[in-house]
């Protein structure tokens, strides 16, 4: 991920990315009570949207402090007006989501999220026209299948094979959408943080003032369906503001990597994500090790390195006079 042209630390944030976009999903089993939430789910997103929305505050006051002539900020409607639609973007995906899953089941699920890959390359070739060579795109396509891959439970000693891409029409089609709705939200949130020099900290306010906005919006609308109260805190733990404080920090890499690296070191680091959680779930959680696993981690790694690594270095054949030197004498 320190391909050419990314801004020096790339490599730093993705991976700080894969850290917390995996913790994200162990704290958010961590935080449940018996099978459910003790706490509104709708809840989470408002507050980490809020948080990001202060810190970026913070960060813009201190930069403005410190150089106020380093700073641009634009403030003209019609281009903080193009912060909204990531916020709408994102809004439709999550109702899609829970359409999604209402026709598939969780495994099928999984494998047909990582339609987002692909989707991901191919809106950046049509609305960024952004060039990927011939080996980027079988990376992409081995990421994939190395995603999906890892993903696939079987246990042929039990007679036992699980049964995958089996679904409804309309499943497939929800997903086909899902993906092209978080690709769409992807690279439309690059293409914004990129139109000008603006600081990202500015950048950052009006994203999450708007996500602050449509989530209230969501809150409000989740509190009057249930009729509970607006005690948006009932239920809260420690590791509840953990999930928050995790996602806030999350969306803030996410913003960083799409302004100064692109949309595809986010897809790696999420994608990569999953399996960090694999093994964190093998290492700790008693979640036993299969073959469909590795071959998937094994997979997915051979795609990093296909789609950032030179092909003249790949290529590369040592030199006999290099392989000499490291044979024992």
């Amino acid at each position: 991920m320190g391909a050419p042209g990314f801004a020096p630390g790339t490599l730093l944030m993705a991976s700080l990315l894969t850290v917390l976009t995996s913790a994200q999903g162990l704290l958010t089993a961590a935080s449940k009570s018996g099978s459910g939430y003790a706490y509104d789910f709708a809840t989470v997103p408002f507050l980490a949207e809020l948080t990001k929305l202060a810190i970026s505050w913070g960060l813009l006051v201190r930069a403005r402090r410190a150089d106020p002539a380093s700073v641009r900020v634009t403030r003209d409607a019609r281009h903080v007006a193009l912060f909204i639609v990531p916020s709408i973007i994102y809004m439709f995906h999550n109702n899609v989501q829970f359409f999604f899953l209402k026709y598939v089941d969780p495994a099928t699920y999984q494998i047909l999220g990582n339609l987002k890959i692909v989707t991901t390359g191919l809106l950046l070739r049509v609305a960024l026209r952004r060039y990927l060579s011939r080996m980027q795109w079988m990376a992409l396509l081995l990421l994939m299948a190395g995603a999906a891959t890892s993903q696939i439970n079987t246990d042929c000693s039990k007679g036992v094979v699980q049964s995958v891409l089996h679904a409804p029409y309309m499943g497939y089609v929800f997903g086909v959408v899902s993906a092209l709705l978080s690709a769409l939200g992807a690279v439309y949130t690059e293409w914004v943080l990129k139109k000008n020099n603006d600081s990202l900290y500015w950048q950052n306010m009006l994203l999450y003032g708007f996500g602050s906005l449509f989530n209230g919006i969501n809150l409000y609308h989740s509190k009057m369906q249930s009729g509970g109260g607006w005690d948006i805190f009932r239920g809260y733990s420690p590791i509840t503001w953990l999930v928050v404080a995790n996602l806030a920090f999350s969306g803030l890499l996410v913003s960083w990597v799409m302004k100064f690296a692109d949309s595809i070191v986010k897809v790696y680091a999420t994608s990569l994500a999953m399996l960090l959680t694999t093994l964190v779930s093998i290492a700790f959680f008693s979640l036993a090790p299969t073959l469909q696993m590795g071959l998937g981690i094994v997979v997915a790694s051979c795609s990093v390195v296909l789609y950032y690594v030179p092909p003249a270095t790949l290529a590369a054949v040592p030199e006999p006079a290099a392989l000499a030197a490291k044979l024992p004498r």
